[in-house]
């Protein structure tokens, strides 16, 4: 029971890895609010409220401050603090360059990485208040590597890593530590959408021979939101099985 008594949020928390971070966090003692734009959040909530865990479902957008800020009041309300904010909530919206949409900019921008500052000023005004947080935020390999196509995301994931440095280095002295965990290649809707003889080629190229489960990714954001991990901070946590080596 790692996280026992601990008050935590993961957004887009109702599929793929945030839904795993979710259920490992039910089960390793917290109390779990999951937020997302998905009603799908509230089946994962009573699936881990079923288990025997202990889990919420908000219908939150990280890109409205006020529906944000009204989430967290209701927290705060009943338990008066609030311990961690996994930052998970994000999407892609790949095409080169000279190709690439101002919306399927603004979308990937607003969500990937304003909705990112959203959450995090709203919520650790609470952390700092209870001298207590912490903050880990979905980075990914791209965001040091860049990629083909990706020139939003690859810069959305970049500017997260930034901004946990600057938060670490703002933070710290309230008792709060903020890091990034990177990604590599996850077994999610997301890469689900990747035709198959592209896969293919790309697990060959990952040295331990498989593509990550996002249980797999859950547990780095596990240790990084534990007590165990108290002199952790400012940095980014790759996990893609060697790819990027």
């Amino acid at each position: 029971m790692r996280l026992k008594d601990k008050i935590a949020i993961v957004t887009g928390g109702a599929r793929g890895i945030g839904q795993a971070v979710s259920e490992l966090f039910a089960r390793e003692g917290a109390r779990v609010f999951i937020w997302d734009v998905l009603e799908r959040g509230q089946e994962v909530a009573d699936q881990i409220n079923e288990s025997g865990g202990k889990a919420f479902f908000q219908k939150v957008s990280v890109t409205d401050p006020s529906g944000i800020q009204a989430a967290v009041n209701e927290i705060v309300d009943a338990y008066s603090k609030i311990d961690i904010l996994i930052n998970n909530a994000g999407v892609t919206r790949d095409r080169t360059l000279h190709k690439m949409s101002e919306q399927e900019w603004n979308t990937v921008i607003n969500i990937n990485l304003k909705g990112v500052f959203n959450c995090t000023q709203i919520v650790s005004r609470i952390m700092k208040e209870n001298k207590y947080g912490r903050i880990v935020t979905a980075a990914s390999n791209v965001g040091l590597r860049g990629n083909f196509g990706q020139t939003n995301y690859s810069a959305t994931k970049a500017g997260v890593i930034a901004m946990a440095k600057t938060w670490t280095m703002e933070l710290g002295k309230h008792g709060i530590t903020a890091n990034c965990v990177a990604p590599g290649f996850t077994a999610t809707e997301m890469t689900a959408q990747i035709p198959e003889q592209h896969m293919g080629p790309i697990r060959e190229s990952i040295p331990v021979g498989f593509i990550a489960d996002p249980i797999d990714i859950a547990y780095a954001y596990l240790y990084l939101a534990s007590d165990e991990a108290r002199f952790v901070s400012g940095i980014c946590l790759t996990i893609d099985g060697g790819w990027s080596r």
